[in-house]
């Protein structure tokens, strides 16, 4: 009868389909704003995820002692009263009959009257909590993380939103007949027939929760998930592995890449400088042969070993040479290694 009521309520609410009614009334105290619950799909025939209550909070499931500082607001939501009827051929009327066990002889449906009154809205300071779960981390070896770790049908999710009476409520249902005056007892013994049941439960009492699912990684990190895009459950070793490759190739296309653009921008450059100097007369071009300039050697007379070239072997090209100019001197070095054509003349060349 309690899950007929707290269903109807939150088809008639609605929110977009994030509420979820609380399925019993034994249970109703364990979904509180930072509660943890499992939900965990039934089966393929099922679009429909079922949630179990724990009987932890999201604090529990940390490393640290420290408290959650995330606050938790609180406003009047509506005045609910209802009272519908259910044919027993429906799916609904049959859960109502035997949740209740009432009596449907000559009975063509049930009505039942729900009594909620004022009913309260209490939920979790969201980008507050976002902001302190950045420094925590989760407990792996807590009981709760090792079970729904090892299944892969269950996620945790954390209650963000709860729906709560504020007095004492009534639930009555009634079999009859469709058409006639529907009649509500709240004890048993003023109908000995059997036709009519009611409960009668304290204030306080949650009808309806949301959550948002938890998405957990391997270093303990934690994630919200605060949109239905998003998915929760635990990062997978295999997926960690797979994600760090997809980065590792990535960076290495990126580096090749510059690289590449590097050796074409080099080329370029020389391919520039050496056919300036090719296509200019020798008489130009060839400054080494005159009188008065620098004089090319062989460095290895001077127990000096091949080097890079000082303009063509530097950056990916490491083109080296045994030849060098002892007039020249760069950064401290007495002397520059230069290949003997055309390097030699077009480095002397640009000296002038």
């Amino acid at each position: 009868m309690f899950a007929a009521a707290t269903k109807s309520f939150v088809k008639q609410v609605g929110d977009g389909g994030r509420l979820v009614p609380v399925p019993s009334l034994s249970e109703a105290d364990k979904y509180q704003p930072l509660s943890l619950v499992v939900k965990k799909k039934r089966c393929f025939l099922f679009p429909r995820y079922k949630f179990t209550s724990t009987p932890f909070t999201l604090k529990d499931i940390l490393l640290g002692d420290r408290e959650i500082s995330a606050g938790i607001s609180s406003y009047q939501l509506l005045n609910y009263e209802d009272e519908s009827d259910v044919s027993l051929y429906g799916r609904r009327g049959n859960h109502i009959v035997n949740d209740v066990g009432i009596n449907v002889t000559g009975s063509d449906s049930v009505a039942v009257k729900a009594s909620f009154g004022v009913v309260t809205k209490h939920e979790v300071e969201v980008s507050t909590l976002l902001k302190e779960i950045t420094t925590r981390k989760i407990n792996f070896d807590h009981s709760l993380i090792r079970q729904a770790r090892n299944s892969r049908k269950a996620v945790l999710c954390v209650v963000m939103e709860s729906i709560r009476t504020t007095r004492q409520c009534s639930l009555s249902v009634h079999a009859g007949i469709r058409g006639e005056a529907m009649r509500f007892h709240f004890m048993d013994e003023q109908n000995p027939k059997g036709r009519d049941k009611a409960i009668v439960f304290p204030a306080h009492t949650t009808i309806a929760f949301s959550v948002f699912e938890l998405f957990i990684y391997l270093d303990g990190a934690f994630d919200l998930c605060v949109t239905s895009v998003s998915k929760g459950g635990f990062e997978r070793e295999e997926t960690a592995t797979f994600a760090l490759l997809y980065r590792l190739r990535n960076i290495l296309f990126e580096r090749n890449r510059r690289v590449m653009d590097a050796i074409s921008r080099s080329q370029l450059y020389l391919d520039d400088l050496f056919s300036d100097y090719y296509d200019k007369p020798l008489s130009m071009t060839d400054i080494s042969l005159k009188e008065g300039t620098h004089i090319r050697v062989n460095l290895l007379n001077h127990n000096i070993p091949k080097g890079p070239c000082i303009l063509c072997g530097m950056g990916n090209f490491k083109r080296e040479t045994v030849y060098g100019c002892f007039q020249c001197s760069v950064d401290g070095q007495k002397y520059v290694r230069l290949h003997a054509v055309p390097c030699f003349d077009i480095w002397h060349k640009r000296m002038k």
